[in-house]
């Protein structure tokens, strides 16, 4: 069932692309090509009630990676249901912009 959601991330996150350069935690040796999304699983929230857990989503890191500084792509991304702006950074010539997603 995990892997379930994480495809329909996945499924999600090319729509909003455009295309199917979206990688879950690649490995460093993969060529990429741009635009592109990275994204990776970091943590999860529970809810509890009674001292129970009866809630859990998977925190994501997605990235936008981009030549473009002004690529229209960040914005849609960070349209998306339980998303938050993390932060933005250059490297490589890229723009890289950083979003928390629950998921």
């Amino acid at each position: 069932m995990a892997q379930d959601q994480r495809l329909k991330l996945q499924s999600l996150l090319e729509e909003v692309l455009g295309s199917d350069q979206v990688y879950f935690q690649p490995p460093a040796t993969i060529q990429m090509a741009y635009p592109a999304i990275v994204y990776m699983r970091e943590s999860e929230k529970t809810g509890f009630a009674n001292n129970l857990p009866y809630s859990h989503t998977k925190r994501y890191v997605v990235t936008v990676i981009d030549r473009k500084a002004d690529s229209d792509i960040p914005d849609k991304v960070s349209a998306l249901p339980m998303c938050r702006f993390s932060r933005h950074f250059t490297a490589d010539g890229l723009h890289h912009d950083a979003y928390n997603i629950h998921f």
